[in-house]
């Protein structure tokens, strides 16, 4: 399962944080920003996840975190 997210998160130390925090969650997943895309992308791949568990968390942290179409 591969999940690609579109947000508004500009900050690496922010962005490490967050990926601490979902692996922590999701172990089995390989997590990974990519600031430097205009989109500021959040990759999930691997293992079983719920979408909807990402953008709630993201969204409880004061960020913007929607699926890539």
């Amino acid at each position: 399962m591969v999940e690609i997210f579109k947000t508004n998160v500009e900050i690496n130390t922010d962005a490490n944080a967050i990926v601490s925090i979902l692996q922590r969650q999701f172990p089995d997943c390989k997590i990974n920003f990519d600031l430097e895309d205009c989109d500021r992308i959040l990759r999930i791949e691997g293992g079983r996840f719920n979408p909807k568990q990402i953008i709630e968390h993201l969204n409880l942290q004061g960020y913007i975190c929607v699926p890539l179409e």
